[in-house]
């Protein structure tokens, strides 16, 4: 199992922007573009609200925390969650200031709807394996809350999403210290992405300059 111990971890923020499309990730993360549109805005937007860290609630046995810092050395990642509810109960693990034993159960919060990838789901699994590694526990599900439905989607943390997570991990790793930007991958995708305009997935659809070209040296008589 690979340590990351000795270098600086990656933006756990970012393996939803790989697990989407390693190209943006590539654009946001190694060579530090950004553009906004209407959905980051948004989303920024959601995340500030949810991201008041002097906000600590306790409602019944449950105590909410808002902007929790995570880090997880085996996987290289470190950011921010949302909100991470303890539930109190004998599975739990002990808090500094509280009585009783607490259970970590986070939840993120996101714009629109539930989506076909697992881009979600991977970012707060990743959240979950950075809790338990900080706190020595296991952590069995979370929830993802979508501003459209206005609901939680229980996220059930199983080998398989904690498996693909740490692949995904150890691959922005490699790319990350090769800076490497890989190619675009044009999909339906790209017409609601920000950096659409910097990407340019458009030049990919068209061949490179080489197959230009050869083709045209084809038509030559």
């Amino acid at each position: 199992m690979p340590s990351y111990r000795e270098e600086n971890p990656l933006q756990l923020s970012g393996l939803q922007h790989f697990v989407f499309c390693r190209r943006q990730w590539a654009l946001i993360h190694l060579e530090q573009q950004w553009q906004e549109n209407l959905r980051t805005v948004e989303g920024r937007l959601l995340h500030r609200r949810a991201h008041d860290e002097t906000a600590r609630e306790r409602r019944g046995n449950t105590l909410i925390l808002r902007g929790l810092s995570v880090v997880s050395h085996e996987l290289g990642l470190s950011g921010i969650c949302d909100v991470v509810e303890f539930h109190a109960g004998p599975a739990g693990v002990p808090l500094h200031g509280e009585d009783g034993l607490w259970l970590p159960y986070p939840v993120e919060y996101k714009r629109g709807r539930p989506k076909e990838h697992q881009a979600d789901e991977m970012q707060l699994c990743a959240q979950a394996l950075c809790l338990e590694e900080m706190l020595c526990c296991d952590i069995p599900e979370g929830a993802l809350f979508y501003g459209e439905p206005r609901r939680r989607t229980v996220v059930s943390f199983s080998i398989q999403l904690r498996q693909a997570v740490r692949s995904a991990a150890d691959e922005m790793h490699q790319l990350y210290r090769r800076g490497h930007t890989p190619k675009a991958r044009p999909s339906r995708a790209c017409s609601a992405c920000s950096l659409k305009n910097l990407c340019l997935p458009q030049l990919t659809r068209r061949g490179s300059v080489a197959d230009y070209l050869a083709r045209a040296m084809e038509d030559l008589p």
